[in-house]
């Protein structure tokens, strides 16, 4: 029977399940399970990680994601600037907020948003924009960007789902932005099970989005309704999983480096392929290891050959994009050929299997089974 590679895989050392036992007995006994002391100490070391005053903790990064629209003000007939190449959570909590997103082209080279395309879909209706961080590879444009919104009076807002613990010039993804939005879902570098934080340094912002988590409650122990809020806790279970994840995250990335370094190496050497180029002043994560392959090479018949073999590619990030997704068509009008760029690197992307418990030797048989694969094809 062939190895079997999957896309990803959480990594949970048997040291660090036993101390979520712990945990969780520790919680169980409490008789707090919602918004108790390890939510605050999560909350506490993830604001150290991306060197910003506050992060609020909530059930996803999609909830992360509308709490920050809803606490910068956005309201019906106001316009934000969303990447095409992103998940429907970052256009569609705009919509949820009362706003409509805006579309744009990317830059297939980073699969990010650009400060030329921010610039030329300003208008008088613009209340902010949106970067992504795509894969764990922080926008190259996102100071240029900044300073664009600062220019305009915009808000900011980093979908920083893929980013944990990545860095550009050594500033951490989640601290450029009024708000930074992280998702902790299964899939993701560190996960809690379910759930999210919100980053800012905006006090005012962060009080409001604990507000906002928690039905809109004047604070957890009150009875007083000061705002339209919503049930976006993050359980005191969820929130321990991901404080002993987060002690794990610098070891996580280190290995996911470590297999994008051999991949980058091997990948070299065989024709028809090629990874995403990671700028020198950025540290990846590695949420993705994206490749491209050449044109002539049929995508899915490249990862059905691997699927026999038993490597399993991740999801693209992302194809379709946004313009080309059947809701956001009838909601916005868009069609193919919108955004040429992202549909030309969408349609050659394939991810690579990448996780912290992958060995030397389940790379090495990926490697294998994509020279076998494009020998043949």
């Amino acid at each position: 029977m062939a190895r079997q590679i999957p896309p990803v895989k959480p990594y949970f050392p048997p040291e660090d399940i036993e101390k979520v036992k712990e945990y969780v007995g520790q919680i169980l006994s409490s008789g707090m399970l919602t918004l108790g002391e390890f939510t605050r100490r999560l909350e506490e070391e993830f604001a150290k990680l991306c060197g910003v005053k506050h992060t609020v903790a909530v059930s996803s990064g999609t909830s992360a994601l509308e709490i920050a629209y809803r606490c910068l003000g956005l309201r019906e007939g106001d316009e934000v600037i969303v990447p095409t190449n992103t998940f429907s959570a970052t256009a569609a909590t705009v919509f949820f907020a009362g706003g409509r997103p805006v579309l744009t082209d990317i830059d297939p080279e980073t699969l990010c948003i650009t400060e030329e395309e921010v610039k030329e879909r300003i208008t008088g209706r613009t209340r902010g924009v949106v970067v992504v961080h795509i894969g764990g590879l922080v926008c190259p444009d996102v100071k240029a960007i900044r300073e664009v919104c600062e220019d305009h009076g915009l808000f900011l807002v980093e979908d920083a789902a893929h980013a944990h613990g990545s860095t550009l010039d050594g500033q951490p993804a989640g601290s450029f932005g009024h708000v930074g939005c992280f998702s902790f879902y299964p899939t993701k570098v560190m996960t809690s099970g379910e759930g999210g934080v919100l980053t800012t340094d905006d006090g005012a912002l962060a009080e409001k989005a604990r507000v906002l988590r928690d039905q809109g409650k004047e604070s957890f122990g009150s009875s007083l309704i000061v705002e339209l809020g919503y049930n976006w806790r993050m359980p005191e279970v969820c929130a321990a999983i991901g404080l002993v994840q987060l002690e794990r995250l610098e070891e996580i990335i280190e290995r996911r480096q470590e297999i994008a370094r051999y991949y980058d190496r091997e990948l070299s050497r065989i024709d028809g392929i090629r990874p995403l180029k990671v700028p020198s002043n950025i540290s990846c994560n590695y949420y993705k290891y994206v490749v491209f392959l050449d044109e002539g090479i049929d995508r899915d018949a490249f990862k059905a050959r691997l699927r026999e073999l038993g490597v399993r590619c991740g999801g693209e990030v992302y194809w379709p994009p946004l313009h080309l997704q059947p809701v956001y068509r009838r909601l916005l009008g868009t069609k193919e050929g919108d955004f040429p760029k992202a549909e030309e690197a969408g349609r050659k992307m394939a991810c690579l299997p990448i996780y912290a418990g992958m060995s030397d030797g389940d790379a090495e048989y990926v490697i294998s089974c994509i020279r076998q694969v494009l020998g043949e094809m």
